[in-house]
């Protein structure tokens, strides 16, 4: 069985040094509107918006921080270079971004949990996961940043159907 060479798992991480100077400020603009997105309503921003009954986790910051890295590197991928074209891997990066979501929320302010689990349920049950609900939401943002930066040296070959 033959190998088909390709590109390294971690050369597609290479091309951030070529970004041009628009893509990292969309990068920087990406990372800090999924802080304010994330942060605000999930009250690790105090605003006199919204409210949270529960205290934020110790590793809620440094979730939002990762999210946000992750999230505005991803949309920055999305800024078109000069002739290129791109495939997507835009549904695990949603998919992390509202894990990443749920996960730095008050387990109780989150409706959707309440309604299912009551008060005591969404403490008993929906915030110990919240931990995995981060990681998953990184791992999902981070593969889907890999797809995206590994899609810009190499892209797959689409097989012709018609044969």
């Amino acid at each position: 069985m033959s190998q088909i060479a390709g590109p390294s798992r971690l050369a597609g991480w290479a091309t951030l040094r070529t970004w041009p100077a628009r893509r990292w400020a969309a990068a920087v603009l990406g990372a800090a509107g999924t802080v304010a997105v994330i942060g605000l309503p999930t009250v690790l921003i105090p605003n006199p918006v919204f409210g949270r009954d529960v205290p934020p986790t110790w590793w809620a910051w440094p979730v939002l921080a990762v999210t946000a890295v992750l999230a505005g590197l991803l949309g920055a991928t999305y800024v078109r270079l000069p002739a290129a074209e791109r495939t997507t891997a835009a549904k695990a990066g949603v998919a992390g971004g509202i894990l990443s979501y749920l996960a730095v929320g008050c387990p109780v302010c989150n409706k959707l949990a309440l309604l299912a689990l009551g008060y005591t349920g969404a403490l008993r049950w929906f915030a110990p996961i919240q931990p995995w609900l981060a990681a998953a939401g990184m791992l999902l943002l981070g593969y889907a940043l890999h797809r995206r930066l590994n899609g810009e040296i190499a892209c797959a070959v689409p097989a012709d159907r018609g044969r």
